[in-house]
């Protein structure tokens, strides 16, 4: 086949693919995941349930591929937010305070839905990610004096990762704020 001809059929499926994900993502913010059909993601998407059939075989399977499409999102920003020409404390405050804020905005998920996703090994692989992004901006900071030196980088990483993690129990984006001014203060040297 020519290349051109190539080209359109995978734009098309990934149209398609895209449509399904973020269909089936409203749904089931809409009315929770035990609720949600493959006949209700076929008509929301405009598409039929045979062809459906032939991009997931069934809902969780789509719910995963919606997750996974958000933590890619997630990460990449949080890459290009400590990739900014910023000092490293800026960056760091950047990418810290942008994570507490995607915590905070999934709180709406509902528990049955963040169980089924937290069961996804994908899951630990972004947090693995999340704290070596964290543990390379830690060690710039600390290049720069201004890092406490009595608690290894490592596990500074992770307490920011989970510390800022409680933002999804938080009623507002001004205690999100807070709570990330806390948690930078736990990371600074202590006088």
């Amino acid at each position: 086949m020519p290349k051109l001809w190539n080209e359109t059929i995978e734009d098309h499926r990934r149209t398609v693919r895209e449509a399904i994900l973020d269909s089936t993502w409203t749904l089931v913010h809409e009315h929770g995941l035990a609720s949600v059909t493959m006949s209700q993601v076929a008509a929301r998407a405009g598409i039929g349930r045979a062809t459906l059939y032939k991009y997931f075989p069934d809902i969780e399977a789509i719910v995963f591929a919606c997750h996974e499409r958000e933590i890619t999102r997630h990460l990449a920003h949080l890459a290009e937010l400590r990739d900014q020409p910023d000092d490293a404390d800026a960056r760091l405050r950047a990418v810290l305070a942008a994570f507490a804020r995607i915590s905070h905005q999934q709180r709406s998920r509902g528990a049955e839905l963040s169980a089924l996703l937290h069961r996804d090994e994908r899951v630990s692989q972004a947090q693995q990610q999340l704290v070596d992004l964290i543990h390379g901006l830690l060690a710039e900071v600390a290049q720069a004096g201004h890092l406490r030196d009595d608690v290894p980088l490592a596990e500074l990483a992770n307490y920011c990762l989970h510390a800022l993690t409680a933002a999804g129990s938080l009623p507002s984006t001004a205690a999100v704020d807070r709570l990330v001014t806390v948690t930078l203060a736990g990371v600074r040297p202590q006088e």
